[in-house]
């Protein structure tokens, strides 16, 4: 077994460049080298082109019974609604009637298409990519739907119906393109080199532009007025769940690298998109940024000490 020195720096090899170009985008905006309208044009282009180009040629060069794994899928969608249960009851005794949609939306919603994509591909190279492509757009379905009834709940003015919900679904380019490389990859589709290429150049900037954004989003007045409360749904999101449902993983029969890929979507921050829901729900927009904010940048050091325990006790 390696020594833990070399453990770590292996640990390090793969969290290192994805946070650091979280950090790259905190110091750019300091700088005012980005402001808000690059982010807000960037993660658009993120989400409707760049994202889908990676996700859709990942999986098209990938051999089919490789990237879908039912097992894995189904797993982390009962992880993922225990996890929304488990923080709902919790916030039934702890948190204010009016924050625990929030509160609960910030606990379950991780950020897999930017952070838990990008850990798992630096982690497992294409695997990763193809396999996590798949989990991260499978997942938004049920992301969605779930957030979207806790919010309904506790805010009286959202008003979502099925019907929007199910279209909004059916026009996610993520979601899309996960299918159509699903599609692809099962005729055998071949294309010329050169589009392939050529994606591969476009695709390349997806994660690094994902990430700045992230970090460009990231303010220090989150901090100053985050309150138990954000802190609170931040540790299930990074810390209590990523624990609880990793190793729950390993006893019923998960190890090596899906349980690795696992761990990396279950201990990924809060996704930005639960400000987005948040707002168009009515609620406190403030409180679902600090979450995003605090989750975040305590999943830096979650991730690794979490990477490095498991290869520590030898179960990835």
């Amino acid at each position: 077994m390696d020594n833990p020195q070399t453990m770590f720096i292996q640990v390090f090899t793969v969290t290192g460049p994805v946070f650091a170009m979280v950090v790259l985008g905190i110091v750019l905006k300091r700088l005012r080298l980005i402001d808000e309208h690059f982010m807000s044009v960037a993660s658009n282009l993120s989400f409707k082109a760049l994202m889908p180009t990676l996700l859709f040629f990942g999986i098209l060069r990938t051999d089919l019974s490789m990237a879908l794994q039912p097992a894995l899928i189904g797993y982390f969608y009962l992880a993922t609604v225990l996890s929304f249960a488990w923080a709902w009851l919790w916030s039934l005794k702890h948190v204010p009637y009016a924050e625990r949609g929030i509160y609960v939306q910030g606990a379950f919603r991780g950020n897999c298409g930017i952070v838990g994509l990008a850990l798992a591909a630096s982690q497992y190279g294409d695997y990763g990519l193809s396999v996590g492509g798949v989990l991260a757009g499978l997942i938004i379905v049920l992301f969605n739907v779930l957030s979207i009834i806790v919010l309904a709940f506790y805010s009286p003015h959202f008003d979502a119906d099925l019907k929007s919900v199910m279209k909004g679904l059916a026009k996610n380019p993520l979601i899309l393109s996960v299918l159509a490389g699903l599609l692809a990859s099962w005729m055998n589709v071949q294309l010329p080199q050169w589009i392939l290429i050529s994606a591969d150049y476009f695709s390349a900037m997806t994660l690094p532009l994902a990430l700045i954004c992230v970090g460009g989003s990231l303010s220090m007045a989150a901090f100053i007025h985050s309150g138990k409360i954000a802190l609170s749904s931040s540790l299930f999101k990074v810390l209590w769940t990523p624990i609880a449902f990793t190793l729950l993983a390993a006893l019923i029969g998960f190890e090596g690298r899906d349980l690795g890929m696992l761990f990396l979507f279950l201990a990924s921050p809060t996704a930005a998109a639960s400000y987005v829901m948040a707002r168009s729900a009515g609620s406190d927009g403030r409180l679902a940024a600090n979450i995003i904010a605090i989750s975040t940048v305590i999943s830096v050091v979650s991730i690794m000490l979490g990477l490095y325990g498991l290869q520590v006790v030898g179960l990835i």
